[in-house]
């Protein structure tokens, strides 16, 4: 009997809770309430209810599963009810390309870890860093074309939800597009990774609820 392969995780769409014209004046292409990036669908269900990410839908995964993720995490996820499309969205005048990293906040890391790797994700990799002066261990997960970023105390033991935190996009030209947003974008800096540049975008000066960086491919 053949061996099947694995099936792969990713996400389909997120769901933010912003206004489609405050990331419309960012640079970003939008169209009925939504933008593509890369493999993922951001569908702006506006700013009148929750702000930030609101919710993931996931293609890969089963009912039963995600049902377990959310009861143990309670971070509102959704189980894809077709195949993902692949994004046909016009280009966007901040030259994004896709999200590069997901970021997601946890009070108990190892909690959540296993969590995840329940759901059916791998780690990748484990990083000791610091936050703000303090220390913080990062978990770095993969869903298709996008990182899954956990960020928690290496010792947190509580028992809160974990909560999506920002996202990270790539573009083409980080210089180009820290000029096209201006004083709305922080310095272009070197990275953590080799060889890439990262600037933070000013996000509350936009309307954008979601903390948001730009990376270099």
């Amino acid at each position: 009997m053949d061996t099947l392969p694995p099936v792969t995780i990713t996400i389909d769409q997120l769901q933010v809770g912003d206004d489609a014209g405050a990331w419309a004046a960012a640079g970003f292409a939008v169209a009925d309430d939504t933008c593509h990036l890369g493999s993922v669908a951001v569908r702006l269900t506006g700013a009148a209810g929750p702000r930030g990410v609101r919710r993931w839908v996931l293609s890969g995964v089963t009912p039963e599963a995600v049902e377990e993720f959310v009861a143990a995490e309670g971070v509102a996820t959704v189980v894809a009810d077709a195949p993902p499309v692949p994004g046909t969205g016009a280009p966007h005048d901040l030259g994004v390309t896709q999200i590069d990293h997901l970021v997601l906040m946890t009070p108990n890391i190892a909690r959540t870890t296993a969590s995840l790797e329940a759901l059916g994700l791998d780690v990748r990799r484990v990083r000791d860093a610091e936050l703000a002066g303090s220390p913080v261990r990062q978990v770095f997960f993969r869903l298709g074309e996008v990182i899954l970023e956990v960020i928690g105390a290496p010792t947190g033991e509580g028992e809160g939800p974990a909560t999506f935190w920002g996202l990270t996009h790539t573009v083409g030209d980080i210089d180009a597009a820290a000029a096209y947003l201006g004083e709305r974008c922080g310095r272009v800096k070197d990275a953590v990774q080799p060889g890439r540049r990262i600037a933070t975008v000013r996000t509350r000066e936009l309307g954008i609820s979601v903390a948001t960086a730009l990376i270099s491919a």
